[in-house]
């Protein structure tokens, strides 16, 4: 990601290894259109339309409601109704998405992120089914916000690199670790309360947080089914025409057995530099870094790490 916020924000969809600008903006975009269906249902006369139209975007926790409509699954996770819900959920996920992007790159972020916001749904249908204290709620909850896939975010962040600190407004620099615990515990306190639901995603998207970086320090990446279905859309939208490259080869038998050594070297040294780092490469490096942090790492392996990150 280059250049400023509001530029990658308006270039998102152009651009590639970006994907936290992607979902900062698809959010965004999903905000104000159901903003504008709201005022215009509402000041029609046809306001029950907006709101069955809305249902369908929720995440039901009643398990026959969801059958009926899987996509909410994923739907839930993109939409706000609350101007304070999506901004704070959105500063948070910019802060430390940004801090994940830099470590992992941009598809593992995009995988957090989504692995998260089911992780969460999955744990409040979960216990909104077991739990008797949500019986009496259950036909009638549902749930909405980019929460539970921000907490994954936050979480995994803090996991892949606690002691970065974060300057805060009045109490000055904090390490993330401590930012992560503590909205953790709040999370848990307030999961019997008015935002029961919402408050079970958060902790069903941290716990995805945290096991998914330490999965992934073992090499064990949860992220690849969703990673393959994104490449798989972007294969789809891809429109770009394959050119061909081709060249002619010069010959200098005046110099060459001057130069077969030295050029023979150069073309090995160039040929290994353009290579795509392995996936064992990458888990090297990513060991490397949970011992001795990002910058610990070598230019040579920045470069695999940025490499990879493009795929």
């Amino acid at each position: 990601m280059y250049g400023g916020f509001w530029d990658n924000l308006r270039n998102a969809f152009r651009q590639n290894n970006n994907s936290l600008y992607k979902i900062l903006a698809i959010n965004i975009i999903v905000f104000f259109a159901m903003v504008i269906f709201r005022v215009v249902f509402t000041l029609s006369g046809a306001g029950k339309i907006y709101e069955g139209f809305r249902a369908y975007l929720m995440m039901p926790a009643d398990l026959s409601v969801f059958i009926m409509q899987p996509w909410s699954l994923f739907t839930y996770m993109f939409f706000h109704e609350g101007l304070f819900h999506i901004l704070f959920n959105l500063l948070f996920l910019y802060w430390f998405g940004l801090l994940v992007h830099e470590y992992l790159g941009s598809r593992k972020l995009a995988n957090l992120y989504i692995l998260g916001g089911i992780a969460g749904a999955m744990l409040y249908v979960l216990m909104y089914n077991i739990s008797p204290y949500f019986s009496d709620v259950l036909p009638m909850a549902k749930m909405l916000g980019a929460s539970a896939g921000v907490y994954a975010v936050v979480v995994g962040a803090a996991t892949l690199a606690p002691n970065t600190t974060f300057h805060l407004i009045l109490l000055g620099p904090v390490k993330i670790k401590y930012i992560a615990i503590f909205y953790v515990i709040i999370a848990f306190v307030n999961s019997a309360g008015s935002n029961a639901g919402g408050e079970l995603a958060h902790l069903g998207g941290a716990a995805l947080g945290f096991f998914y970086i330490s999965q992934l320090r073992k090499g064990n990446d949860w992220g690849r089914p969703v990673q393959a279905v994104g490449q798989f859309f972007e294969r789809l939208l891809d429109k770009k025409p394959k050119v061909k490259v081709s060249y002619r080869k010069k010959s200098y038998s005046t110099t060459e057995s001057y130069t077969s050594s030295g050029a023979s070297n150069m073309k090995s040294s160039s040929f290994s530099s353009a290579n795509t780092p392995t996936q064992e490469e990458i888990d090297q490096i990513l060991d490397k870094i949970a011992e001795k942090g990002y910058d610990g790492l070598s230019k040579e392996e920045k470069r695999k790490l940025f490499e990879f990150s493009k795929k």
